[in-house]
């Protein structure tokens, strides 16, 4: 039974575009994947903060915030991944060898960019808030 042939440029796009809520774990390993499910879970955890508690919206949108600094790890990793071993991970029996292009490099360096930003913008606000109460902002 033949394979479907996973791409290792889209699933590093997917976890960019998407991968707060898990649809790069979803292409790569179905929908029953415990950590896409995880993903997915930031969405409906920032509604139930929104709704019970009414906190500074900073902490209502911090699992979204934490589950996309995961998914731009995740696809540093995935696509750092050399394509023999991505291919033994992914693609065992789809007949088909990866060879990745100019195009994922560039979704690389974009996702290292990102998760910085977003890493070091959340730690900044995390501790104004917790330090300073907000006094910056």
């Amino acid at each position: 039974m033949a394979v479907a042939h996973k791409n290792k440029t889209l699933t590093v796009l997917l976890a960019l575009v998407a991968g707060g809520f898990g649809l790069h774990r979803f292409y790569l390993k179905g929908g029953t994947d415990r950590l896409g499910l995880l993903h997915l879970c930031a969405l409906p955890l920032t509604g139930l903060l929104y709704g019970a508690v009414k906190p500074h919206p900073f902490y209502v949108l911090m699992p979204l915030l934490v589950s996309y600094i995961a998914a731009y790890i995740e696809a540093l990793v995935l696509g750092l991944t050399p394509d023999e071993k991505w291919d033994g991970a992914h693609n065992q029996g789809s007949g088909r060898a990866s060879r990745s292009n100019w195009v994922l490099p560039l979704l690389l360096v974009l996702a290292a960019a990102m998760g910085a930003i977003l890493l070091i913008g959340t730690i900044a606000r995390l501790f104004d808030l917790l330090y300073t109460g907000g006094a910056y902002g």
